[in-house]
């Protein structure tokens, strides 16, 4: 069972101990909120895709006193060390910020249970309502930590039939398997692990596997993982850029989704600078909106002022690091110099030639590489640029994808996740205990709805009226891939 499994863990602190057990590109985007948008309010919904797994009210009060434990949380100086010296893209005025940060989920959080049977007993089954709220440089950093959350408490509670016996070895085979066959590849499955226990294990079969590859010649290579402490855990790079959720974000306070394309580009290159953190991600509100920015030219400078004139069409300034309590009413850009070229722009590059590649995280990811391919040739753009996939993938489709991205001239890069740390089997019968497939995406920012549209009809993410609203305002031509089922992405039970 899993709680015998879990005596294997030793002295590993259950839920979440470290600030930085989370995704890199939460950083990154805290980094940019501070700059652009540090008063900004802002909701969070989640969402249970497999609506089927049902939690007990004993799995509910663990989760409660976890979430709770959040607000102990501090960055150590270890810690800040560590961004300062690995993450040299996040600007010193934002580690200043981190120094003295903590999460308030008494007043920010509001987890709910509702049971179909309500007798009140630990057992009794229902769902998980999390509403989260507050300025969005604070709240931004909750998703990872309550979707790991989620999914620990459900397997500690709910389904306990495993055990973490062979986790490290089934890591291991897999890492080899893909470093083999020359991918290059990331650890991308923080979000829905099992567990810490787990994810750690099979960052032990990572490492394995690359001291082997090492040995053995091969041309794959293990670029990283997106969890930063367990970056610093195992001394490999944090990898990760951005998320939807920025793109979002901008929209929703804007509510300008015809250009909030180019100016979440825009303020990105205004934060971190060109050519750095360069994997762009397209399909926030369909790729073809995302090229129709991607190929215009980057203002010779990219900077906005705090407050509404935030939402306001980019000016020319420039500043120097200012201290963290004047942050909000700089003039950015800070540290991030576009270059000594004309104010008309006419000598500027496109924002397509300077970011290295795109992440593909949404429909058919075949047809993503021939839209690219397309994309480049027609803007002139030579050289090879990367694809990272990142959608639900497994051994399989790493290869599939890589052998269609090379024949197209790309270099190809995976961020496997769930594949790789929430991967069991029943004991009892060896059939597939399914993961979890839950979400927490920003739902309003600035009093304005936050939408998703994606590459796919079942990633479309909230108010569905802002949903039709902004697919018309954008001329959004619906599509639906045969194997975007978000509800079987992992498996069924009796698989």
């Amino acid at each position: 069972m899993a709680q015998d499994g879990a005596a294997h863990a030793g002295a590993l602190p259950e839920g979440i101990s470290s600030l930085l057990d989370t995704d890199l590109y939460k950083l990154t985007m805290q980094c940019c909120v501070l700059k652009y948008f540090p008063d900004i309010d802002v909701t969070y919904s989640f969402t249970n895709r497999t609506s089927h797994m049902k939690f007990t009210r004993s799995a509910f009060r663990w989760l409660q006193v976890q979430i709770d434990k959040l607000g102990n949380i501090t960055l150590l100086p270890e810690e800040l060390d560590y961004l300062r010296n690995n993450c040299v893209y996040l600007n010193e005025a934002y580690i200043h910020y981190l120094s003295t940060f903590k999460l308030y989920p008494r007043k920010q959080i509001k987890l709910t249970f509702q049971p179909e049977n309500d007798t009140g007993s630990d057992e009794d089954l229902g769902d998980l309502d999390i509403h989260t709220e507050g300025l969005w440089v604070e709240t931004i950093l909750y998703e990872i930590p309550l979707l790991a959350l989620v999914s620990e408490a459900y397997f500690k509670f709910c389904d306990r039939d495993w055990s973490y016996e062979g986790q490290v070895e089934k890591a291991r085979d897999k890492a080899l398997k893909l470093l083999e066959n020359g991918c290059i590849f990331s650890e991308f499955g923080s979000r829905r692990r099992r567990d810490y226990h787990t994810q750690d294990l099979v960052l032990k079969g990572i490492m394995l596997a690359s001291k082997d590859a090492e040995a053995k010649g091969l041309k794959g290579k293990i670029s990283g993982t997106s969890n930063v402490h367990f970056a610093m855990k195992y001394g490999i790079p944090p990898v990760g850029t951005v998320a939807h959720e920025w793109f979002m974000g901008v929209a929703a306070i804007t509510d300008n989704y015809e250009e909030a394309n180019e100016t979440a580009l825009r303020y990105w290159i205004g934060t971190f600078g060109e050519g750095v953190l360069g994997i762009a991600l397209t399909d926030t509100y369909g790729t073809p909106a995302f090229l129709r920015a991607f190929k215009k030219r980057i203002p010779p400078f990219t900077t906005a002022e705090s407050g509404p004139a935030a939402t306001t069409a980019s000016v020319a300034a420039g500043s120097t690091i200012p201290a963290t309590g004047t942050l909000g009413t700089t003039e950015p850009p800070i540290h991030a110099p576009i270059g000594d070229r004309r104010e008309d722009g006419q000598d500027t590059p496109t924002y397509a030639q300077v970011f290295s590649g795109v992440r593909q995280d949404s429909g058919d990811p075949e047809g993503f590489i021939k839209t690219m391919r397309e994309f480049y040739d027609t803007e002139g753009i030579k050289g090879t640029k990367v694809i990272v996939f990142s959608d639900s993938l497994n051994i399989e489709l790493c290869l599939r994808y890589k052998k269609a991205a090379e024949a197209e001239g790309f270099q190809p890069t995976f961020g496997v996740g769930t594949f790789l740390t929430n991967d069991f089997a029943r004991e009892s019968t060896g059939q597939k205990s399914v993961p979890l497939n839950i979400v927490i995406k920003i739902a309003s920012a600035g009093g304005r709805a936050a939408v998703k549209i994606s590459d796919n009809i079942g990633k479309n993410t909230g108010d569905k009226a802002t949903v039709a609203e902004v697919k018309r305002r954008l001329g959004y031509e619906e599509k639906e891939w045969a194997g975007g089922d978000e509800r079987r992405r992992w498996g069924k039970e009796g698989e």
